[in-house]
């Protein structure tokens, strides 16, 4: 494993604050009066939730093969991501590094803790220049470095990250919100070798549960420890936890799904590559496609008047839109109006 000194890049205020921590949740009881936390006593959803997530950790590490002590969830990502902006960024004062392109809210959570944010500028192929990167962090020497893999909005996965991991002085973040459509190995598999690494996924793409808002941290059990002293108490409610746990106990619909996702995003390569309005579909391993057209903000606007709602990514990736995979009715319906877009 390599030396990595986790202490020395978390706020001090966060080292010493203390957890909340419910005494139901150390504790088994067969038959209790609850009685400790003001709750009616009336009502199908009148207890609070398992604050810890004991049971969807425990199925998850079976899954993946890591301790559920290796093991934190959230609100959705965004709430980890928010979290680990506060455990290690001093207000002001420390650095966030993201790639450019790339997932807006690591942005908007650095702002809101004040932090700024330099952004790695992507090559022609979406990838990382790997002497940009080496220049950037012994210039602005970043805290924390978020690297989504695959990446949005560009749809490819980023070669190589082992080698930003081992060459970061920081903590590393990689979020693969997408990872069960591109087919490659997740980097939970590095977490035993970089006591610097964190890893997101999510409930909300493949998995179909976007309304339930959970999102998972795989790192260190020092890093897990940490997230879990400064979430709030409770932050994921009864119906998403039953809702997910439920989900993992049948995965073959969830694996179907991911299929005919597959099928009618290759079905959706080929009838883009027939439209005189596109002009490059961009090589993706995720959900969506990136794709160039020519005038693509009146492609949009057209778009948006049948009432199909795409991402507009100009004017920082001109010309382009992000489009995602639905039903073959729904990609019908798309084909049809840029079969008929008027330039």
């Amino acid at each position: 494993m390599k030396a990595f000194n986790i202490s020395r890049f978390v706020r001090k205020n966060i080292l010493e604050l203390k957890p909340y921590t419910s005494f139901r949740d150390h504790n088994e009881f067969g038959s209790p009066v609850f009685m400790d936390a003001n709750e009616s006593p009336f009502g199908s959803l009148n207890r609070y939730p398992d604050s810890t997530q004991k049971k969807l950790r425990q199925k998850l590490s079976v899954m993946k093969n890591v301790s559920p002590d290796n093991i934190a969830l959230g609100n959705g990502s965004d709430e980890l991501i928010d979290l680990i902006i506060k455990i290690f960024c001093e207000p002001k004062k420390d650095v966030v590094l993201r790639m450019n392109p790339s997932f807006a809210m690591y942005d908007f959570y650095a702002s809101i803790n004040e932090n700024k944010v330099v952004k790695l500028d992507l090559n022609e192929n979406f990838d990382i220049a790997k002497d940009d990167f080496l220049n950037l962090i012994n210039n602005d020497q970043p805290k924390i470095f978020f690297l989504c893999s695959p990446n949005n909005p560009t749809g490819n996965s980023i070669e190589d990250l082992e080698f930003y991991i081992e060459n970061f002085n920081g903590i590393v973040v990689v979020d693969e919100a997408y990872i069960e459509f591109s087919g490659r190995k997740s980097c939970i598999e590095l977490l035993n070798k970089y006591p610097n690494l964190i890893v997101l996924q999510t409930f909300s793409k493949a998995w179909g549960m976007a309304g339930a808002r959970v999102g998972m941290a795989y790192a260190s059990e020092e890093i897990i420890k940490l997230i879990n002293t400064v979430k709030a108490p409770y932050n994921i409610n009864s119906l998403s936890l039953d809702m997910v746990l439920k989900t993992i106990d049948s995965l073959g619909p969830l694996m179907q799904n991911i299929e005919n996702i597959l099928l009618e995003k290759s079905w959706l390569k080929d009838q883009f590559e027939n439209i005189s309005c596109v002009k490059k579909v961009y090589p993706s391993e995720a959900n969506f496609f990136l794709i160039g057209f020519e005038n693509g903000d009146k492609v949009y606007e057209q778009l948006l008047e049948k009432e199909i709602l795409t991402s507009k990514r100009s004017p920082q990736i001109p010309d382009c839109i992000r489009i995602n995979v639905g039903t073959r009715e729904e990609n019908k319906r798309l084909i049809a109006v840029l079969q008929n877009i008027e330039l």
